[in-house]
């Protein structure tokens, strides 16, 4: 009788974890359709970045593993955009509760593997970025009733959050000038639901890529994507 008991225990067991699965592949896959969806353009699909596995966490981010992350692009071959993020205020990502502001920051820029760093802006394919669109999709326990649909927002032309002297033409803000590329040092994620244990922020950037070095004819646009897990932890765990 005990022996049959264990035989229906792990089976429903196996039968949950199956369940689960299929429902954590399903909300991935439901995060980058929305995201194909945001553009008609062609979007550069990145590779999956590598998660901290020695570390278990409510809620899987490198992010707040780390403090920072770097996302990464290949819009073209040799061809690299690059959005580094970095929590700001807390820096302790273990503070960042459903309470408290959290503030990070982002950077964009854009490097041509193809020619040394230092190489004239003649001799590298230049891109240009038009537009910065970030949305947020909350990971909740199911215990508050009222749902944030998208509960961070930021979108901009980044050509109003620069110097008026940067590079930048109707295609956008060039990114891969002297001058640097965007820099949006900070921006702030304000109270969640009480039952947040974790937030994906949702990049989307809208760039104009050169094909070849020095050719204006051969610009074409793209929009490329990039999905951001941060985990939210309750007070109590902050504290401790």
């Amino acid at each position: 009788m005990r022996s049959s008991l264990r035989r229906v225990r792990l089976l429903a067991a196996t039968g949950a974890l199956v369940l689960a699965t299929s429902v954590s592949l399903t909300g991935c896959a439901q995060v980058v359709d929305a995201f194909n969806n945001l553009q008609n353009d062609t979007v550069a699909t990145p590779a999956p970045n590598p998660t901290a596995s020695t570390v278990e966490m409510a809620y899987d981010s490198q992010f707040t593993y780390d403090g920072s992350v770097s996302l990464s692009y290949e819009v073209a071959e040799d061809l690299e955009v690059r959005v580094d993020v970095w929590a700001a205020d807390p820096k302790r990502t273990s503070e960042w509760t459903p309470d408290a502001e959290k503030t990070f920051g982002f950077a964009v820029n854009v490097y041509d593997h193809r020619v040394d760093e230092k190489a004239v802006l003649t001799q590298k394919r230049r891109v240009y970025l038009s537009l910065v669109s970030i949305t947020s999709q909350l990971s909740q326990s199911g215990l508050v009733q009222n749902q944030l649909q998208s509960p961070f927002q930021f979108s901009a032309d980044p050509r109003t959050l620069v110097p008026t002297d940067t590079l930048r033409s109707d295609r956008g803000l060039l990114l891969n000038s002297f001058q640097g590329g965007l820099l949006v040092p900070e921006t702030t994620i304000h109270q969640l639901p009480a039952d947040t244990y974790g937030i994906t922020l949702q990049f989307a950037l809208q760039v104009w890529v050169e094909g070849a070095a020095d050719d204006d004819s051969s610009f074409s646009q793209q929009t490329v994507y990039q999905v951001l897990p941060i985990a939210i932890f309750s007070p109590d765990a902050a504290t401790q």
